[in-house]
Protein backbone atom coordinates (compact mmCIF):
# COMPACT_ATOMS: atom_id res chain seq x y z
CA UNK A 1 0.00 0.00 0.00
CA UNK A 2 1.56 3.48 -1.07
CA UNK A 3 0.31 6.88 0.61
CA UNK A 4 0.20 10.15 -1.03
CA UNK A 5 -1.06 13.17 0.25
CA UNK A 6 -3.58 15.44 -1.61
CA UNK A 7 -4.46 19.27 -0.39
CA UNK A 8 -8.04 20.29 -2.33
CA UNK A 9 -6.87 23.91 -2.23
CA UNK A 10 -8.59 27.51 -1.53
CA UNK A 11 -10.09 28.24 -4.94
CA UNK A 12 -11.51 24.73 -5.14
CA UNK A 13 -13.12 24.74 -1.30
CA UNK A 14 -14.59 28.60 -1.60
CA UNK A 15 -16.13 27.72 -4.55
CA UNK A 16 -17.81 24.57 -2.60
CA UNK A 17 -15.80 21.89 -4.87
CA UNK A 18 -14.57 20.33 -1.64
CA UNK A 19 -17.15 17.41 -1.35
CA UNK A 20 -17.53 16.79 -5.15
CA UNK A 21 -13.48 16.54 -5.10
CA UNK A 22 -13.42 14.03 -1.83
CA UNK A 23 -15.90 12.09 -3.58
CA UNK A 24 -13.79 11.63 -6.40
CA UNK A 25 -11.12 10.77 -4.62
CA UNK A 26 -13.17 8.05 -2.47
CA UNK A 27 -14.14 6.31 -5.61
CA UNK A 28 -10.18 5.76 -6.33
CA UNK A 29 -7.94 5.87 -3.10
CA UNK A 30 -8.96 5.51 0.35
CA UNK A 31 -8.24 8.37 2.63
CA UNK A 32 -6.92 7.33 6.10
CA UNK A 33 -6.83 11.03 7.07
CA UNK A 34 -8.18 14.75 6.60
CA UNK A 35 -8.21 17.74 7.93
CA UNK A 36 -9.47 21.49 7.24
CA UNK A 37 -6.80 23.83 7.65
CA UNK A 38 -6.31 27.66 7.34
CA UNK A 39 -2.58 27.86 6.17
CA UNK A 40 -0.43 30.42 8.39
CA UNK A 41 2.28 32.65 6.07
CA UNK A 42 5.05 30.09 7.94
CA UNK A 43 3.27 27.06 7.23
CA UNK A 44 2.67 27.52 3.83
CA UNK A 45 6.26 28.95 2.91
CA UNK A 46 7.65 25.46 5.08
CA UNK A 47 5.55 23.23 3.14
CA UNK A 48 6.50 24.71 -0.35
CA UNK A 49 10.18 25.47 0.95
CA UNK A 50 11.82 23.56 -2.04
CA UNK A 51 9.94 26.45 -4.60
CA UNK A 52 11.68 29.15 -2.72
CA UNK A 53 14.25 30.11 -5.09
CA UNK A 54 11.15 30.52 -8.28
CA UNK A 55 9.46 33.29 -8.89
CA UNK A 56 6.21 32.00 -8.31
CA UNK A 57 6.92 31.03 -4.30
CA UNK A 58 5.59 34.64 -3.29
CA UNK A 59 2.17 34.33 -5.17
CA UNK A 60 2.24 30.41 -4.55
CA UNK A 61 2.27 31.01 -0.76
CA UNK A 62 -0.24 34.07 -1.35
CA UNK A 63 -2.52 31.70 -2.63
CA UNK A 64 -2.58 28.33 -0.13
CA UNK A 65 -2.70 31.16 2.56
CA UNK A 66 -6.11 33.37 0.92
CA UNK A 67 -8.80 30.70 2.32
CA UNK A 68 -9.18 26.95 4.10
CA UNK A 69 -8.04 24.00 2.43
CA UNK A 70 -8.86 20.18 3.26
CA UNK A 71 -5.49 18.07 3.19
CA UNK A 72 -5.74 14.17 3.34
CA UNK A 73 -3.85 11.25 3.27
CA UNK A 74 -5.16 8.88 0.72
CA UNK A 75 -3.99 5.12 0.73
CA UNK A 76 -4.10 2.67 -2.16
CA UNK A 77 -1.85 0.64 -4.72
CA UNK A 78 0.32 2.83 -6.73
CA UNK A 79 -1.52 5.53 -4.86
CA UNK A 80 0.88 8.58 -6.43
CA UNK A 81 0.61 7.47 -9.98
CA UNK A 82 -3.28 7.22 -9.51
CA UNK A 83 -3.65 10.45 -8.03
CA UNK A 84 -1.86 12.41 -10.17
CA UNK A 85 -3.80 10.75 -13.47
CA UNK A 86 -6.68 11.40 -11.77
CA UNK A 87 -5.64 15.17 -10.63
CA UNK A 88 -4.87 15.72 -14.39
CA UNK A 89 -2.24 18.26 -16.11
CA UNK A 90 -1.19 21.08 -13.87
CA UNK A 91 -2.86 23.40 -16.62
CA UNK A 92 -6.08 22.73 -16.71
CA UNK A 93 -6.91 23.92 -20.54
CA UNK A 94 -4.12 20.80 -20.72
CA UNK A 95 -6.01 18.04 -18.74
CA UNK A 96 -7.68 15.47 -19.45
CA UNK A 97 -11.45 15.45 -19.96
CA UNK A 98 -13.20 13.98 -16.36
CA UNK A 99 -9.62 15.16 -14.26
CA UNK A 100 -10.19 16.74 -11.28
CA UNK A 101 -8.26 19.98 -12.60
CA UNK A 102 -10.39 19.56 -16.31
CA UNK A 103 -13.62 20.06 -13.71
CA UNK A 104 -12.63 22.16 -10.97
CA UNK A 105 -9.80 24.05 -11.94
CA UNK A 106 -9.67 28.11 -12.75
CA UNK A 107 -6.49 28.33 -14.42
CA UNK A 108 -2.84 26.70 -14.10
CA UNK A 109 -2.69 28.75 -11.23
CA UNK A 110 -5.85 28.19 -9.06
CA UNK A 111 -5.24 24.39 -10.00
CA UNK A 112 -7.76 23.01 -7.40
CA UNK A 113 -5.77 20.38 -6.17
CA UNK A 114 -2.04 19.60 -4.76
CA UNK A 115 -0.76 15.97 -5.01
CA UNK A 116 2.72 14.09 -3.67
CA UNK A 117 4.99 13.45 -6.48
CA UNK A 118 7.21 10.78 -5.41
CA UNK A 119 7.30 8.35 -2.74
CA UNK A 120 10.10 10.51 -1.05
CA UNK A 121 8.03 13.81 -1.37
CA UNK A 122 4.92 12.05 0.19
CA UNK A 123 6.69 11.30 3.02
CA UNK A 124 7.77 14.31 3.72
CA UNK A 125 4.34 16.13 3.15
CA UNK A 126 1.93 13.68 5.13
CA UNK A 127 4.75 13.99 8.19
CA UNK A 128 4.42 17.88 7.88
CA UNK A 129 0.37 18.19 8.48
CA UNK A 130 0.00 14.76 10.04
CA UNK A 131 1.41 13.36 13.12
CA UNK A 132 1.53 9.28 13.21
CA UNK A 133 -1.15 9.25 15.86
CA UNK A 134 -3.86 10.51 13.28
CA UNK A 135 -2.62 7.99 10.33
CA UNK A 136 -5.54 5.18 10.34
CA UNK A 137 -5.05 2.47 7.91
CA UNK A 138 -8.42 0.03 7.64
CA UNK A 139 -5.45 -2.72 6.19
Amino acid sequence: MERTLSIVKPDAVAAGNAGKIIALLEENLRPIAMKMMHLDRKQAEGFYAVHRERPFFADLCDFMTSGPVVIMVLEGENAIARYRELMGATNPAQAAEGTIRKQFATNIERNAVHGSDAPETAAFEISYFFSKLELHSRG
